[in-house]
């Protein structure tokens, strides 16, 4: 099972990305974690990644589909994955897609998390008043007015992500403002009996 987790920072995909994996026992890949390992074990992409990020520069989406690529070889992923937070962009999804084909292989399931971006704001308010009160550090992340930057970004350029996938038959929504035991259980139903990975 190949499955691309959509949807808003704070919508909750990291969550339930690990009950996924431990359901289906599939790694769940992160591009961030990727980028890191390639350039300490030194691979070729590895290599290019860091001359870029040395000049200061952001990694291109050839260089970080290069690193999924390399990453969907190991032996975890032979059985699928989990992408999380990527593609970000069309035009990250139409080369995840190339290079997907280039290898006989394809997406399973694309779940878009739908949520309430005010009722989200507030949580994240919420949380960085508990925390607070709890007397540990708040992530800068969890900054109401920084929350509402990363949602921008978010429309701004992953929009257009969930109508590509939504033409080729493989998105599915989730209503990611229900608890998240009920959110599992909706992921669970989609997976098994509309993408038919059971």
């Amino acid at each position: 099972m190949r499955l691309i987790l959509l949807g808003p920072p704070g919508a909750g995909k990291g969550t339930q990305a690990q009950r996924i994996i431990q359901r289906y026992e599939i790694p769940q890949l992160s591009t961030g974690d990727m980028l890191r390992a390639a350039v300490a074990a030194g691979t070729e992409i590895g290599k290019r990644a860091q001359a870029v990020m040395d000049a200061g520069q952001l990694v291109s989406d050839e260089i970080v589909v290069g690193i999924v690529a390399e990453r969907i070889e190991e032996a975890d992923a032979k059985r699928g994955f989990v992408l999380d937070g990527f593609p970000r962009t069309l035009a990250q999804a139409e080369a995840l897609d190339r290079m997907l084909d280039q290898k006989g292989l394809s997406i399973d399931c694309v779940i878009e998390f739908k949520v309430d971006e005010e009722a989200l704001v507030g949580r994240i308010a919420r949380r960085a008043a508990e925390t607070e009160a709890a007397g540990l550090p708040v992530r800068k992340d969890d900054n109401p007015e920084v929350f509402r930057k990363r949602l921008k970004e978010f429309r701004d350029s992953t929009a257009a992500v969930a109508p590509f996938y939504r033409e080729r038959g493989l998105l599915h929504a989730i209503d990611g403002m229900q608890p998240v035991d009920t959110v599992t259980q909706s992921i669970t139903r989609v997976l098994d009996e509309e993408c038919g990975v059971a």
